[in-house]
């Protein structure tokens, strides 16, 4: 595998976190009120909009692709920490434990991906941004299914299991986007 990947990874979650920190200052963990579900539709709304965005070639809004990624990255990391959290629990969680739930969620994600990426060959360097967001918006389609059986499922992954591949195909659009490298 190119380790350069890993670093790649690093510069990307970066962008992210960082908007996320910010988003938790402004406006704490007001997210904890979200139902799984309602994560994935956000996810959805994201990805939808971006493909509307490829295909249209035309951003009436303004808010850029980038951004969207980032939302998705940012979302899926929500969802993860919200199936480890039970529901009851508190609502407003401390700044720094929102940060080391962020940072030890992108980390599984990131193992996850390096374990791929090496049987995957990096292919997905060679993959267009549009894929991505087909696969994420197929993988969104998926998680409702599972949502839908209240979890249950005969064979495939489970829900935790498509949010991470969303939120790394993600981290890919944005290395794409960025052209962090070349």
């Amino acid at each position: 595998m190119n380790t350069d990947t890993a670093i790649l990874f690093d510069k990307s979650i970066l962008i992210c976190r960082d908007i996320f920190e910010k988003k938790t200052f402004d406006y704490g963990t007001a997210w904890r009120i979200l139902r799984p579900i309602s994560i994935t539709d956000q996810i959805f709304i994201k990805a939808q909009r971006i493909r509307s965005i490829e295909e249209k070639k035309e951003n009436k809004v303004g808010e850029s692709i980038e951004n969207e990624f980032i939302g998705i990255i940012n979302y899926c990391i929500i969802a993860l920490i919200q199936i480890e959290i039970k529901a009851s629990e508190e609502m407003e969680m401390q700044p720094q434990k929102v940060l080391e739930l962020f940072d030890q969620k992108a980390q599984i994600c990131k193992e996850l991906m390096m374990k791929k990426n090496h049987d995957y060959g990096e292919a997905w360097r060679d993959m267009r941004v549009s894929t991505y967001t087909d696969l994420i918006l197929m993988k969104i389609l998926r998680t409702k299914q599972i949502e839908d059986k209240k979890g249950q499922t005969l064979i495939s992954e489970g829900i935790d299991a498509n949010f991470s591949d969303m939120l790394n195909y993600s981290i890919f659009a944005l290395i794409r986007i960025n052209n962090f490298y070349n």
